[in-house]
């Protein structure tokens, strides 16, 4: 859900920087809009949707892949917190007439920096449990292969 969230907040920053009008100091394109932090939220989508496949149809694949994705979703949530503190750490000037899109977009960065946390946690909480799943798997095949011998 925060996934999805966050590719609709990025789909919110590229119809308001697409208007923008070239003024005299130029346009605001912040760093964390040109990387499209807030379109990774497909990595946490695809997580999600490992996650449930894995819940659904236990196996050893599965649960590496899905915690191989939540590796992977821990990594871009690091990386867009620190795209985002860097461009709300630094605002140089625009042209007036794009003021009011630039901090309107500053206000969405801030939003998404609340919730680049909260995908942190949820990404690290479902990979110790994955690491736990596969530990359990694992156990439960060498007690099979010492009970058979």
């Amino acid at each position: 859900m925060i996934g999805i969230f966050s590719v609709f907040m990025w789909y919110l920053l590229l119809i308001l920087y697409m208007g923008q009008i070239k003024g005299v100091f130029g346009t605001y394109e912040p760093i964390s809009y040109k990387a499209g932090c807030a379109l990774w939220g497909v990595i946490f989508v695809v997580s999600g949707i490992s996650i449930i496949r894995a819940t659904r149809h236990p196996s050893q694949r599965l649960l590496v892949c899905a915690m191989i994705m939540n590796i992977l979703c821990m990594i871009a949530a690091i990386i867009a917190v620190v795209l985002t503190i860097l461009e709300l750490s630094s605002f140089h000037s625009v042209s007036y007439r794009n003021y009011g899109q630039a901090k309107l977009g500053r206000e969405i960065s801030r939003v998404l920096l609340g919730f680049y946390p909260l995908e942190l946690g949820i990404s690290f909480t479902y990979t110790i449990f994955s690491c736990v799943g596969l530990c359990r798997k694992n156990e439960d095949l060498t007690e099979e292969a010492e009970s058979t011998l």
